[in-house]
């Protein structure tokens, strides 16, 4: 019978150092453990490993969301700190900020997108 312990997630990167000043100085994660990658602690409770991988390919999907109380809040912060936010031309419209406002169309929440330094997707959800 399967019977886990426990669960994460894991993804790749290019270079362990610049993931991890991104992800604890600009997204303020705290990192578990670095034996063999970055282990970070995500907020609610759940992990995440990064590893590094010599030959990353970019995920072309989002593979890790946060959600925040204020989206708008949430991305003028991050874009203080030299964050860009992705937009996607010929997909739902998206606003100045590059949020798309899913709550007001009833179309799902309010997210942006944006890349960590090894091309990864991540968001920002506001429900």
């Amino acid at each position: 019978m399967f019977n886990p312990t426990g669960s994460f997630s894991g993804f790749s990167v290019d270079d362990l150092v610049r993931a991890r000043d991104f992800y604890t100085s600009k997204l303020g994660l705290e990192v578990e453990s670095d034996t063999m990658g970055l282990l970070f602690r995500l907020p609610g409770g759940g992990r995440v490993f990064v590893y590094d991988k010599p030959n990353h390919l970019p995920a072309s999907f989002t593979i890790l969301n946060f959600a925040v109380d204020d989206i708008d809040e949430a991305v003028d912060a991050l874009t203080d700190q030299g964050i860009h936010f992705e937009r996607y031309p010929g997909g739902p419209p998206q606003d100045a900020k590059g949020i798309l406002r899913g709550r007001e169309a009833n179309m799902g929440p309010d997210i942006a997108w944006f890349k960590d330094p090894a091309g990864n997707i991540l968001s920002l959800l506001q429900d």
